[in-house]
């Protein structure tokens, strides 16, 4: 049996792994064409084991990208097996073939090797603004099947034994819109995998291979035997919950997530059965996207500081109906998964709520609010996508108001500002704040949705847009209300407005109208009676509440002028 590493040699070890993938992502960042990379931060970076065990993620790396990772290495090793060499690098996007959760996500994979032993992969995911499909963007609503949604890479080589495969990259940048940003995308990853390489050779010239290999293993078992003393806390029983999704943008409506959770001392099921079928828009989720969200929720509630790897899916067992809703069948779309995963999280927490209630929050935006401007700028004769997923309120907790206008639970990616976007493209931001009265009120308020105003200058766009949580509020928790839905709407400089439906695809967008995206609050915890008075002279004070909804929600709860 081999003998346990030493403790310091561990956690040093465990650190230096944690460094590797921190730098790799900061490196895309740096270098990245996007806006959405470098302003926005929608990517991630990791280091696998040689059985393609996830190990290590970074530190801002995205919850919804550690099963796709994960998915991504066991399909590589599955089809290619002994046919990885030194130099390779391995690039896929497909959510059915190739371990994916949506298109627009690339992944890229190289090997580590130590002479002739493969020792594990680093690998990166960025969330490329187009990747062709019907719709600039590549993530429109009620796009009915994945062949509509853009370029399906299976996992190939994008370089062999170090030369880049010049024909296989030519093919990506054929089939995808604004070829130059994608290839300068793709090369930022490119340099995010031979930097992680580099580095971990640079740990062998000072650690053997075998203590590489048994870090690998020892952190995934420390995380394991955390996850698993974390469940056990759990009292033991049978937990259930439902939500619904508003629509898929492809005519059907209320789409539910049933959920059962069953827990016995050291061991927790999560059984999807009861969940609808698949559906025709691209709100679908592969089992590698639920499989992020379930073990987000359950680390988020019970242990946030665990780490992210292998040993938290190995910890707990999922149940879901294949051809489901979260447990999809090709051909089906995915591309705005996103909402789904986010529901998803929802539902965990209303089913563990009255377990951990110090833990769980009001449901947040419960959203991954898009909008995609794309156009010729005027100035250049180029074509331009603009492409954000936008912030909402997050849920209230058992001591805090919930945060206002930010990205929520599986997204953790940051708002673009308005300086980014009117440099970058021909748009001008008129207004970028957060909407009144929108937060469930409650003992503790939930968080604040989000404006943006946005009108095209010297040229007409098109626009498309996805919301969810336009339907279906944000539920409170404990007695606390409900936040407000998101909306869409266009505004004319004639005073006329047109409201959009919540999946919006291909709109004209005229230099005389103004796009208005109002994304959801989130719902509040505990009775609104319970609010402290000085709580709610300060929501009076912030100017983020009007009168009418003080007074409608919080009665006789401010305190009285002793001036």
């Amino acid at each position: 049996m081999t003998k346990p590493l030493d403790p310091i040699a561990l956690e040093i070890g465990w650190n230096g792994l944690k460094s590797i993938a921190d730098e790799c992502f900061i490196t895309i960042m740096r270098s990245a064409f996007s806006t959405n990379i470098k302003e926005r931060h929608d990517h991630s970076t990791a280091i696998a084991d040689a059985k393609g065990r996830l190990i290590a993620q970074a530190e801002m790396a995205l919850p919804i990208h550690l099963a796709s990772m994960a998915g991504l290495m066991r399909h590589l090793l599955d089809q290619y097996g002994d046919d990885i060499w030194p130099g390779d690098i391995f690039i896929a996007n497909d959510p059915h073939v190739a371990g994916g959760t949506h298109l627009p996500d690339i992944n890229l994979a190289m090997p580590i090797f130590d002479g002739d032993r493969l020792l594990g992969f680093v690998a990166n995911i960025v969330h490329h603004a187009d990747v062709g499909g019907a719709y600039p963007g590549s993530m429109t609503g009620g796009v009915d099947e994945i062949y509509k949604e853009g370029l399906r890479i299976p996992i190939i080589r994008l370089y062999r034994r170090g030369q880049l495969q010049d024909d296989v990259m030519r093919l990506l940048l054929l089939n995808m819109r604004l070829p130059e940003e994608r290839k300068g995308d793709l090369n930022a990853q490119i340099a995010g995998v031979r930097l992680g390489e580099a580095r971990l050779q640079d740990m062998l010239h000072r650690q053997d291979a075998g203590f590489i290999e048994q870090l690998f293993a020892e952190i995934v078992e420390r995380t394991n035997l955390r996850m698993r003393t974390a469940i056990a806390s759990l009292p033991d029983g049978t937990y259930r919950a439902e939500d619904f999704m508003d629509d898929d943008g492809a005519g059907t409506f209320d789409i539910k997530i049933a959920l059962e959770i069953r827990k016995s001392g050291e061991n927790i099921v999560f059984d999807f059965t009861g969940t609808d079928p698949q559906v025709p828009g691209n709100f679908n989720l592969t089992f590698n996207a639920m499989q992020s969200a379930v073990c987000y929720s359950l680390k988020a509630l019970l242990d946030p500081e665990v780490d992210n790897n292998q040993g938290i899916f190995d910890a707990i067992e999922i149940i879901a109906p294949v051809g489901s809703f979260v447990n999809c069948l090709a051909p089906a779309s995915v591309a705005m998964r996103a909402n789904t995963c986010q529901r998803v999280v929802d539902v965990v927490m209303r089913a563990l709520a009255e377990t951990v209630p110090d833990q769980v929050t009001g449901a947040a935006n419960g959203a991954n609010t898009s909008a995609v401007f794309a156009g010729i700028d005027p100035a250049t004769g180029k074509p331009y996508v603009y492409l954000e997923t936008l912030g909402g309120g997050m849920g209230a907790r058992a001591t805090k108001d919930g945060k206002d206008g930010v990205q929520v639970n599986i997204t953790n990616t940051s708002n673009l500002p308005i300086e980014a976007i009117e440099t970058e493209y021909p748009l001008r931001v008129e207004a970028y704040a957060l909407v009144e009265d929108t937060g469930g009120a409650g003992e503790f308020r939930g968080g604040m949705g989000l404006r943006r105003a946005i009108r095209p200058i010297g040229h007409s766009c098109e626009l498309s847009s996805v919301g969810e949580r336009f339907r279906h509020q944000p539920w409170g928790v404990f007695g606390g209300l409900p936040g407000r839905a998101g909306q869409f709407r266009l505004e004319n400089d004639n005073g006329e407005v047109t409201a959009l439906p919540p999946k919006a695809s291909g709109v004209r967008l005229d230099p005389d109208q103004t796009a208005v995206i109002e994304t959801p609050g989130a719902g509040g915890y505990g009775k609104p009676q319970n609010r402290a008075p000085t709580r709610v002279d300060e929501d009076r004070a912030s100017g983020k509440f009007s009168s009418k909804f003080i007074e409608a929600n919080y009665k006789n709860r401010t305190q009285p002028d002793h001036t």
